[in-house]
């Protein structure tokens, strides 16, 4: 399997996966890495580790298929979000359909959708009361965060968490939980029909 990762910011489950891709734990390889900012700081990882990098500059037509040509020269056959911080186009999530997932630091469906990302997604989760957060991962539709979920994992929320903290526990359940789930599609263990993701025991 052939990944190509989208990512805006540091590009720490970019590393978390490309790491497991080459420790040979996932049969696979990160191909390409697709940045929405030359700046962002996952261009850096992926230079470091000799993976290519396209930079987006948008999302118009022409320019989503600028990126979809790129991802055919690069043979990619499986997409990676993290925390790429762009809508992704209809027309890419349709021609990768239950080929692309993303990684919500919340346990979808709660704090999801329009407007729930980074550190708004903790604070709300603080603001709220509940006992307990984690990380979600899920397969990519056309909306935000709505997707057939995956994998999700918990951890609880103390008295004593800030935004900062509970974002950097949460981080560390990504880390996990993000190359598990890849492993298990690229060793054809996941069957979707509908809205149901069936996990299927390793042989």
């Amino acid at each position: 399997m052939r990944i190509a990762i989208f990512a805006s910011g540091g590009g720490s489950n970019f590393q978390a996966i490309a790491d497991a891709c080459r420790a040979g734990e996932i049969p696979a390889s990160v191909v390409l890495c697709v940045a929405s900012s030359a700046g962002a700081g996952v261009c850096d990882r992926a230079q470091t580790m000799n993976i290519p990098v396209f930079v987006v500059k948008g999302i118009s037509d022409p320019e989503t298929e600028e990126l979809q040509a790129v991802l055919a020269r690069h043979q990619v056959d499986f997409i990676a979000l993290a925390g790429f911080m762009r809508k992704i186009p209809g027309s890419l999530v349709r021609a990768f359909e239950n080929r692309m997932l993303n990684i919500h630091p919340a346990l979808l469906p709660a704090f999801g959708g329009t407007g729930m990302y980074g550190s708004r997604v903790h604070e709300a989760v603080i603001a709220e009361g509940v006992s307990s957060s984690g990380a979600t991962v899920h397969i990519v539709d056309e909306e935000y965060d709505t997707g057939p979920i995956v994998l999700q994992e918990s951890i609880t929320v103390l008295g004593t968490d800030t935004p900062a903290s509970l974002a950097m526990r949460v981080l560390e359940v990504e880390h996990r939980l993000y190359p598990k789930a890849i492993d298990l599609f690229a060793r054809k263990l996941i069957q979707i029909r509908g809205r149901e993701v069936i996990i299927q025991p390793k042989s």
